[in-house]
């Protein structure tokens, strides 16, 4: 049995469905494999006894890359903002700095703040960006020893982009905040994170595509430079004009014989291939536990680098009568092997130091590590890999090879964007059509 379609899309994360649903929109026969039972990847949604659990990305960007996809495919975006969507824990406080952002921020917590807010305005001008290799927190100990804001720094890092301040590029992170507005809005899904694949997924159906679940390509064949085709694990073959990879770069090169990409591109490939890794506790209470409405970021933990409250602005993630939450950390050190029950047991404590008598006031419904196959980035920020390949019709998307300095969800709209618009110019769609 064999396929002709123009492009097969492999993966039904954020990534492929963003590209998937683009092109589907612009007239090209568009087929999506998808290995696992349902779509969005490792920024799904679960559910569990009722709760509707995300797997990993937990907020979807309000007016930006993933709202402007939505709104030019015609796509459901009902995200709800809360308002304030972040409030910081200083001390004993809940701070809102929605206002007055890093200004707000660090006159509550040093008296060096004067002097990270010049680093920051310089780093606004090229020169005044670190080498790459220095990291965020190094950049930081130029102005202040202060513990609470490195803390701070260290779990921005953790919620933007799944690795320590020890681990992150200053350059990246200056980057970042400087120039791709920190501080971004940003809200929840009544149905999970899942519910905005699910309406990309719609798209791609409704303009003539179609979205395979449990389906896995088991591999690729190139020949003079290109993609032939593709063998599915069912043992269809699949013929396309183009070829696009939400797995990553290290699992698409797999899908090759020996032999059919060169040695500088696969050393490339696993230079690049650093996996992060998150610790994630879900749980839920009768009882409004975190007085916010959105997520709550903290300035002095052992480990954790946010909390957040769905069910204010989202009831339907829980059954009646409850609230769901989420705290995840980063582990030391995010990249590499670390001790997962020591690292989950100091997420516990920040727990527990957060919400006085937890054991009793709360239900856990999952401990979560993502890490390694299944991280929450699969590459750190400012060593990804550019999303074009050795074969002129195959391309990468997602998290693999985000633009420098952005992360999550935000950089898989921004990638797939960015090779819609290469495919459209080099295999354009036959005029008859």
């Amino acid at each position: 049995m064999s396929t002709d379609v123009d492009v097969l899309v492999i993966g039904a994360g954020a990534g492929g469905l963003f590209t998937a649903a683009r092109l589907a929109h612009a007239g090209y026969r568009v087929l999506v494999t998808e290995r696992l039972d349902k779509v969005g990847g490792r920024a799904s949604t679960d559910d569990v006894d009722g709760f509707k659990v995300n797997t990993g990305a937990i907020v979807i960007e309000i007016g930006g890359i993933t709202e402007e996809t939505c709104r030019e495919v015609d796509a459901a975006f009902d995200i709800r903002e809360p308002s304030p969507p972040i409030l910081y824990r200083i001390g004993k406080k809940n701070v809102d700095i929605s206002g007055g952002g890093w200004g707000v921020m660090l006159s509550q917590m040093t008296r060096s703040g004067a002097k990270i807010l010049a680093g920051l305005g310089a780093a606004r001008k090229d020169e005044g960006l670190p080498e790459h290799e220095q990291s965020t927190a190094d950049w930081l100990r130029k102005f202040t020893k202060n513990e609470s804001v490195h803390g701070m720094f260290r779990n921005i890092c953790g919620s933007i982009f799944a690795v320590s301040s020890e681990e992150l590029p200053a350059r990246v992170f200056l980057t970042y905040m400087t120039r791709k507005s920190a501080f971004k809005r940003f809200g929840y899904h009544p149905e999970g994170t899942i519910g905005i694949w699910r309406a990309l997924a719609a798209v791609v159906e409704r303009d003539g595509g179609e979205v395979r679940l449990s389906t896995a390509v088991d591999s690729l064949t190139a020949v003079d430079g290109e993609v032939t085709e593709a063998v599915l694990a069912t043992g269809e073959r699949v013929r396309a004009r183009v070829v696009v990879s939400d797995i990553g770069p290290a699992a698409t090169v797999k899908l090759f014989a020996d032999g059919a990409l060169d040695e500088d591109y696969l050393a490339a490939v696993k230079r690049a291939d650093r996996p992060a890794a998150m610790i994630t506790v879900n749980f839920a209470s009768q009882e409004r536990l975190i007085d916010v409405p959105g997520m709550l970021g903290f300035a002095k933990t052992r480990r954790m680098s946010y909390m957040a409250n769905f069910t204010d602005v989202c009831p339907e993630m829980a059954p009646e009568g409850w609230h769901l939450y989420v705290a995840t950390s980063v582990p030391h050190p995010s990249i590499g092997d670390f001790d997962v029950d020591e690292e989950t047991a100091l997420l516990f404590a920040d727990i527990h130091d957060t919400i006085p008598d937890f054991e009793r006031r709360a239900r856990v419904l999952s401990v979560v590590v993502t890490r390694d196959d299944w991280p929450p980035q699969r590459a750190v920020a400012g060593f990804d890999l550019t999303p074009t390949t050795p074969l002129a019709n195959l391309w990468n998307v997602g998290d693999g090879v985000k633009e420098y300095a952005n992360g999550g969800t935000t950089a898989c709209a921004e990638t797939a964007k960015l090779v819609v618009d290469a495919i459209v110019a080099r295999f354009p769609l036959p005029v008859a059509r």
